[in-house]
């Protein structure tokens, strides 16, 4: 370790990767190593890139609030925007020359005191470890019987196949979560034949997404404080309207629901489609899909919503279980993410040759979302429980890497050797999060992969303001420390 800088090891050069990199250059700490195995920086926003991708974040506020961006062309910003906007950023920062681009991390060690991270090329110790490799990254493939002798192309979504053209085929899509909602509104009317294949119909919150006018933009260019003004507007107006109507009953959980039904009412006249697209539980039990087309393109005579249960498939198409034979050029799984990834399939293993899938056995747990008691000097990135529900992910990454920068300059000033939080500590949190979960909408009945084992939901029960807070005030008190 060079005096006062200790050497960090970052996985992951997506959204909340680039952002530590950025924090730790900002302080002084150059000796830092980005890992990424792609090619390029951005994470979801380079691996998803099918039609119809749009954050359903108002861009103002899914940008760094170090970085406004004022080029967004929509409320909601498309998904080649947002990768071309971390593209810029990492670039503008100079954090690029230190990634590591094609380089996968299959393990990391703690050992003799530091992390030792193997790659193709070998092991490399570092004193810190920074996991950043995002919550929706592994893609869910479904288990349907037959589904890998469809004669067409099948991919899922986030393995979008661009050579395949569209206009033509009749395609299918399985899921209707968010991805599934923002295909069928992008290929409902412009391709030959759209059958959505649901299972559970989903409440959608009507949300428009005007373009910015060019005017905007050069105002944003040309005083900067707009920027901030927008970036605190809409930060108010998520944290305060989206960030509590799911966490506790009052007006907002009222208005959010009755927003979502007159959405449904007034949208689909038709009664038998709209039974189709009614869902049995509460709005907002599950993720919230926004969108203000959706409902439009179902009610075309092109596209066909399915609600019976797909049987298997076989090389023409889809056979549900009323022994109907849905015959398709094209197969699109929009079967979402194993949310409990994590770092998988990455080996980490703390002290005493603990490794983390061992200390998640009963599910995934941490302190404040960034800290793991036995795994010391490694800081989590979107961990467990981190306020990700229907909340801008941008400002809760720069909170956690603020949190893992405090203690990265404890490290370095020599003032800590080892630091990783007591198990009580842990477990403190985590009941008191449990405690309040009954009074959350997540746990009103209803499945989703919000759920875990538990049957709780692995979310923030609180304000996304208090996890903010949380993390801006460090408890030394709450870890095994080490000193020199």
């Amino acid at each position: 370790m060079e005096s006062g800088k200790p050497t960090v090891a970052i996985i992951g050069a997506g959204m909340s990767g680039i952002c530590m990199a950025i924090k730790l250059k900002d302080a002084g700490i150059d000796t830092f190593t980005v890992f990424e195995k792609a090619d390029e920086v951005g994470g979801t926003w380079r691996d998803n890139t099918y039609p119809g991708l749009t954050c359903d974040i108002p861009s103002r506020y899914y940008s760094y609030s170090f970085r406004p961006n004022p080029e967004w062309s929509h409320l909601l910003p498309p998904g080649p925007e947002i990768q071309e906007y971390f593209r810029q950023v990492a670039t503008e920062r100079g954090v690029r020359s230190r990634i590591r681009f094609g380089t996968d991390v299959t393990a990391a060690t703690f050992r003799d005191g530091r992390w030792w991270l193997t790659t193709p090329a070998g092991e490399q110790a570092f004193d810190v470890l920074v996991t950043a490799t995002g919550v929706l990254r592994m893609p869910r493939y479904p288990d349907i019987p037959g589904l890998d002798s469809f004669a067409g192309p099948t991919f899922h979504s986030s393995r979008w196949d661009h050579s395949v053209s569209l206009p033509d085929k009749r395609i299918g899509v399985i899921g209707t979560g968010s991805t599934g909602v923002q295909l069928t509104a992008a290929l409902g009317g412009n391709v030959r034949l759209l059958k959505v294949f649901q299972r559970t119909a989903q409440w959608i919150y009507p949300m428009p997404n005007p373009r910015y006018k060019a005017i905007t933009r050069a105002a944003l260019r040309r005083v900067p404080l707009l920027n901030d003004v927008a970036f605190r507007f809409w930060e108010t107006f998520v944290r305060q309207f989206y960030g509590r109507a799911p966490i506790r009953p009052g007006w907002q959980r009222s208005l959010a629901q009755a927003m979502c039904r007159w959405n449904l009412r007034l949208s689909v006249r038709d009664p038998e489609l709209r039974r189709k697209l009614t869902p049995k539980d509460q709005p907002m039990c599950k993720r919230m899909v926004f969108a203000s087309t959706f409902y439009r393109a179902v009610k075309r005579a092109d596209v066909d919503v399915v609600t019976e249960g797909i049987d298997h498939v076989e090389p023409r198409g889809v056979v549900t279980t009323d022994g109907t034979l849905h015959e398709l050029d094209l197969l699109v799984l929009a079967t979402g993410f194993d949310a409990r990834a994590y770092v998988r399939p990455m080996n980490i293993v703390g002290e005493h040759g603990r490794t983390l899938d061992e200390a998640w056995a009963d599910g995934p747990a941490a302190y404040r979302s960034v800290a793991v008691p036995g795994f010391p000097n490694m800081f989590m990135m979107m961990g467990p429980h981190s306020p990700i529900g229907n909340q801008s992910l941008v400002p809760i990454a720069e909170s956690q890497a603020e949190y893992a920068l405090w203690w990265i300059k404890r490290i370095g000033e020599g003032v800590v050797v080892a630091a990783a939080p007591t198990e009580a500590a842990t477990k403190q949190y985590n009941e008191d999060m449990k405690a309040s979960m009954p009074q959350t909408i997540w746990v009103s009945g209803c499945s989703s992969w919000y759920l875990g084992r538990d049957g709780l939901p692995e979310l923030f029960p609180w304000p996304p303001e208090r996890h903010q807070e949380l993390l801006a005030s460090p408890e030394a008190d709450d870890f095994d420390v080490r000193t020199a």
